[in-house]
């Protein structure tokens, strides 16, 4: 309680590795890293059938204002956007600049209207030059919602079943949604293409579960104003 008092530890909501066949954070130290060069099948405990990695899908947000508009995003974890927040370009990329600010509409979760914003993380030059931001399931995506005071949407329970915020997918496990939102995208229109992407795989060392970035509330100690206090 002293520390605490003192302004040493404190309660806070973070980033960290889910393991949700522990239902526990796991240290960085216990994920261990698998390369994936292509479409791989590997199997993931509490799952019967193997499930797909080293692919990367390009799918699109339409605009609000104008549905005849739409901007193309890609991602290796289509069930993360359930909870997307925005979709930010570069700045300084023309083919953009003039869309800076507006609304995309969330195709599953119409309520749910993403903005386009500008940050200087996004590179023009890969991919459509768009990225869909996840703050709450990506660390990239996690600071650039702190830079740009995004919503943070937990889309999974402890043991990564999708929760109350994906809308009509709850209660599905998260890779078996993986699968069901493709299709769906797909009967939309606004399934683009799925291409080999090299990747690497992160998974807990113990359960051999994939670790999921998730927003938990843990305890942190402020090794800053340790340092003040030392000397």
């Amino acid at each position: 309680m002293r520390l605490y008092d003192k302004g040493l530890i404190y309660r806070a909501n973070r980033l960290v590795n889910w393991s949700s066949v522990l239902k526990t954070a796991i240290s960085d130290i216990e994920v261990v890293f698998e390369d994936i060069e292509k479409r791989t099948y590997l199997e993931v405990p509490g799952y019967t059938e193997k499930v797909e990695f080293g692919v990367i899908i390009y799918f699109a947000y339409k605009l609000k204002d104008d549905p005849t508009q739409e901007i193309v995003v890609a991602t290796t974890r289509i069930e993360t956007m359930l909870g997307d927040t925005a979709v930010a370009v570069h700045p300084e990329d023309e083919r953009y600049k003039h869309l800076i600010g507006k609304e995309l509409v969330h195709p599953f979760i119409p309520e749910r209207k993403l903005k386009i914003i500008a940050d200087t993380f996004v590179e023009k030059d890969f991919g459509s030059g768009a990225v869909k931001i996840t703050p709450a399931h990506d660390p990239n995506d996690y600071t650039c919602g702190e830079r740009n005071k995004l919503e943070f949407i937990n889309i999974l329970t402890d043991e990564g079943i999708i929760n109350e915020n994906g809308g009509k997918f709850k209660g599905l496990p998260r890779f078996q949604c993986r699968k069901v939102i493709e299709e769906e995208l797909k009967q939309l229109g606004l399934w683009k293409e799925k291409k080999n992407n090299k990747m690497r795989l992160a998974l807990c060392q113990r359960s051999k579960d994939v670790v999921e970035p998730m927003i938990r509330p843990q305890w942190w100690v402020s090794c800053s104003e340790i340092s003040k206090h030392m000397l």
